[in-house]
């Protein structure tokens, strides 16, 4: 199919405005809009793939995983915005999350860098929301704007606790059935998220938030959970996550020769269940029919999510889209304050070769009597773990892991499994 600029903004104008002239119309237009969102897919892979490459000069712990963004989301983003299909600037979008806010920075001028001397990637725009939020809700991350091969793309950089605001306000959007983020919702919700995101750059400033500050946090918090529990759209309560669609998946991914798979995620929120989680084609013609055919099966409209993540390992799926994992109980459907600053200093008492260590003990089920012996980690599992002893010594030291000897077999600690599930998370 010819793609013309204006073609492409007729369909945006006939999927946001139910504008079109009779049913054929609307079908050549919905097919367009397909095809350019397919269009993003190969230069935003070729980015990822190349942003990688750099990062391993880079030399502190990341997370990246890129995504398509999702046909419900552009529709109301078009309408929200009033803008065409074509202004859209993030319809290929990659993510990356670093330990601190202050890594942004260095991350920010390291890509200026790479990119000044790249032949394909151009570096269009940064944006950073950082100091003051990007709006009402309080949302704060940098975003690089980046263009390759004339499609538009956005890198989006945050840190550890920027992306557990965010991921807290995705989880309590789709529970409420309320796009939060986007500004949808009643005002004691969203200045619940924008009061938590405020006191969350305090901390991250070095800061501890005032004492007023959190009692003002938690009547908020309780106000919020009582509009979000008499509004509810979609209760996911009493769901659970399905750990063995992890270990089926890891072992899909063993078999991919690619350096990124495309997977397909389709998720019910009335239930808090996965429906459907597989490795879809390579190709974006491949891909994007995965992704076409499953946004019709499963309908927004019926609480479905529909998205395709790219991603080199499926555990970074779990770090760069962790609101689909933890839904366990919605006793409290939010944290309170000192809940999630707890939450937050006990992930950062771990360094980053013990939450390897973690995950790849959490990912292959070795709890309580299912033992490893140290050297089929250090030589299997843990190949690229730097300092394993001492590593593996301070989580034995924490109650993590059991050991019963210095140079014994270890497995997770079944007591502990509350903490080490906020870790892995």
């Amino acid at each position: 199919m010819a793609l013309t600029k204006s073609k492409i903004d007729r369909a945006g104008v006939a999927l946001a405005k139910d504008s079109f002239r009779d049913v054929e119309e609307l079908m050549e237009l919905e097919e367009a809009f397909d095809e350019y969102r397919k269009s993003h897919l190969e230069p935003l892979s070729k980015t990822t793939l190349e942003l990688q490459a750099w990062l391993n000069e880079y030399g502190h712990d990341y997370y990246i995983a890129q995504r398509l963004k999702r046909k419900p989301q552009i529709v109301r983003k078009l309408n929200r915005l009033s803008v065409r299909l074509t202004q859209l600037q993030d319809i290929g979008g990659c993510r990356i999350i670093v330990e601190k806010n202050e890594l942004i920075d260095q991350l920010v001028q390291f890509f200026r860098d790479k990119i000044g001397k790249a032949s394909e990637l151009k570096l269009n725009r940064v944006t950073d929301y950082r100091e003051k939020g990007r709006d009402i809700t309080g949302y704060r991350s940098v975003h690089l704007l980046l263009e390759r091969d004339g499609r538009k793309l956005e890198l989006q950089l945050r840190s550890r606790i920027q992306h557990y605001w965010a991921e807290s306000i995705e989880r309590t959007s789709v529970i409420y059935g309320h796009h939060l983020k986007e500004g949808d919702g009643d005002p004691v919700v969203i200045s619940y998220f924008q009061r938590l995101s405020d006191a969350f750059f305090e901390i991250e400033s070095g800061r501890t938030p005032a004492a007023r500050a959190r009692i003002e946090i938690d009547v908020a918090k309780q106000q919020a959970e009582k509009v979000i529990r008499e509004g509810a759209l979609a209760p996911a309560f009493d769901s659970h996550v399905n750990e063995d669609i992890i270990l089926t998946l890891t072992e899909k991914e063993k078999r991919s020769a690619s350096p990124i798979n495309n997977w397909i995620i389709v998720f019910d929120w009335n239930t808090g269940q996965f429906v459907s989680w597989d490795i879809v084609g390579r190709t974006p013609d491949e891909a994007i029919a995965a992704y076409v055919h499953y946004e019709n099966q499963f309908p927004v409209e019926k609480n479905f999510e529909v998205v395709l993540i790219g991603s080199s390992r499926v555990a970074t799926v779990r770090r760069t889209h962790s609101h689909y994992f933890g839904i366990e109980d919605y006793e409290k459907i939010l944290e309170s304050l000192d809940e999630s600053i707890q939450g937050l200093e006990s992930i950062g008492a771990i360094d980053v070769s013990g939450r390897q260590i973690l995950l790849k003990l959490y990912t292959k089920h070795f709890w309580g009597q299912k033992t490893v012996a140290m050297e089929t980690l250090r030589n299997h599992f843990c190949k690229g773990v730097k300092n394993l002893d001492s590593a593996m010594d301070k989580l034995v030291e924490r109650g993590l892991v059991l050991r019963d000897s210095t140079k014994g077999p270890v497995s997770l600690n079944i007591k502990a499994r509350d903490e080490i599930d906020r870790l892995v998370s």
